[in-house]
Order: structure tokens, then sequence, then C-alpha cells
């Protein structure tokens, strides 16, 4: 790329993971932040302030950037006003080449507001990749992490689906490989999986091995999971989706092992076993 990537929510897992890989391979770097006084500088990056449900930040967030990354936060609901509308205003400005992380099925799922930006990007950018990642093992840090610390449990709709779980250092490995050779995937969707599907009773046998205590694995009913979200403050869309997701689980939806993240990387995918072992003290508990 001949000029910046701008990077969207550089300070989460997928954005931050983005932002190292594209630093690693000499590709100039923006990380766009909702506040750039509270965000640790990158060395090698330059920070701009760029606030999804604030317009008046896009433009000169994108302004010189020749790439974009983009992702849907969780707290985005509407994508019409805010990611979507980042699209256009980068088009405007000249980016040449867009990286949409999305997920997994979003193509043909129309429940997902993801499907409504890949539409989007199809129809507005000049030239586009979308990478459809699945359940990410960073889940187990951050939307799972409450109850296997608290409760000792794994709690979800899922049933005895079978997940390949990605972590999302390889997300961001993968945004790099593109926009290191847009033309190359111009116009490609790309769904990036694990090596290896495992059941979330698998799971809590990893986390149990690893944590030296019992986790287990408690199947949720649908309304269940939901008002357990609610109980947790969780915003309705984010119980929409996460509810809508986990419970295509049950169905096989995420079970599929795929060859394209260790064709992209030239290298196997990182295991679900390598990252509860990398981050064991996440799920300690805090003495009383």
């Amino acid at each position: 790329m001949k000029g910046p990537v701008l990077v969207v929510g550089a300070s989460g897992n997928v954005g931050a993971a983005t932002v190292r890989a594209l630093v690693e391979r000499g590709i100039g770097v923006r990380c766009g932040v909702t506040d750039p006084t509270r965000f640790a500088a990158v060395a090698g990056a330059e920070t701009v302030e760029l606030d999804l449900f604030r317009p008046d930040t896009f433009g000169p967030a994108v302004d010189g950037s020749r790439g974009l990354f983009l992702l849907r936060p969780p707290p985005v609901s509407k994508v019409g006003p805010t990611v979507n509308a980042l699209t256009e205003v980068a088009v405007a400005a000249g980016v040449e080449h867009f990286v949409f992380s999305s997920v997994a099925g979003a193509d043909t799922n129309r429940v997902v507001p993801h499907h409504r930006v890949e539409t989007h990007l199809r129809e507005h950018a000049p030239s586009w990749t979308i990478l459809r990642p699945g359940f990410f093992a960073q889940n187990l840090t951050d939307a799972y992490r409450r109850d296997i610390v608290q409760d000792d449990r794994i709690y979800l709709p899922a049933g005895s689906g079978r997940v390949a779980f990605v972590d999302t250092r390889d997300i961001g490995d993968a945004a790099g490989v593109v926009f290191a050779d847009p033309d190359r995937h111009r116009g490609k969707g790309y769904t990036l999986t694990g090596p290896r599907a495992v059941t979330f009773d698998e799971v809590a046998q990893i986390l149990s091995d690893t944590l030296g205590r019992t986790i287990s694995y408690q199947p949720a009913a649908v309304l269940g999971y939901a008002r357990h979200l609610r109980q947790q403050r969780a915003p309705w869309v984010r119980v929409l989706v996460q509810t809508v997701l986990h419970t295509g689980l049950r169905s096989g939806k995420a079970e599929t092992v795929d060859p394209a993240l260790p064709s992209l990387l030239e290298r196997p995918a990182r295991t679900l076993e390598d990252y509860i072992r990398q981050n064991a003290a996440t799920w300690e508990r805090t003495p009383s």
C-alpha cells in the first residue's frame, strides 16, 4: 500500500492484532480510536481520533489513507450511519482498498448486521476483501470469562455443536497479508477458522486441565441465555447477535475447518490449547 492503512477499533483484539501485523510488515498504520489520550501509542504507527458515532471524525481520520481496515464494534447496532457511512467518506477521500473483518456466514445470514456491511462494500468500495472469521478464541477471555471465573462454567445455547475457534492474532496476520498484496486478494472473501473443531465440553476440559479446577459446560436454553445476558446488562443488539450465532452452532455452522487461513499465512493456524495455556492467569480467581 502507498500510504497508511486506517485501522478501525485499533484498541480491540482484532484491531490491535491488525496494527501489529501491519507494523511488522512495514506498512504505514493509523490507529483509529475513540479517545487518543487513553490509547497507548504503538511504535511505528500514528494515532487518530475515530468515533463511529461522530461523523465529524471520519474525514480527518481517512484523509491521506490508502487502506481501511473495517470491523463492527459490539456497541454499533446501526451500521448505516456508522460503518457504512465511514466507508462512503473513505471512498470519496480516495481510499484504495478495504478489508472488512466480518463473521462466518454473513454473506448469506441477513440477521447479523455484518451482512449489510458486506453488501454495502461490494456496491461502493473500489476494491475490497472480506475476512469471515468464526468464533474467537478470545471469547474465552471476553464474553465467556465472567461465567468461567465466577461460576466455573461455560453457559451457552450451543447444544453439542463443535467450533473451530480462531485466534484473533491470526486474523490480524491475515489482514496484513491482504494489505501487503491487495491486488491478489481483490474481491475475495475468506472464511477463517482454527485447525480443529471442538465441543464446549472439550473446551471445558482443556480449561480444567490448565487451571487445576473443574470447569463444566452447561448448555443453555435460548430464552435462558438471552435472559442471562440481559442480567449482565448486555445491550439488546448484543443479546440478539450472540444468541443467534451461538444457537446456530447446534446445526454445525462452525464446525468446518477451512483451509483458507493456513494458506494465507503459509503456516498452521494457532491452536485453542496454546491460547488457553498462554492466558491461564485470566481465569484465575482473585482471593477474597
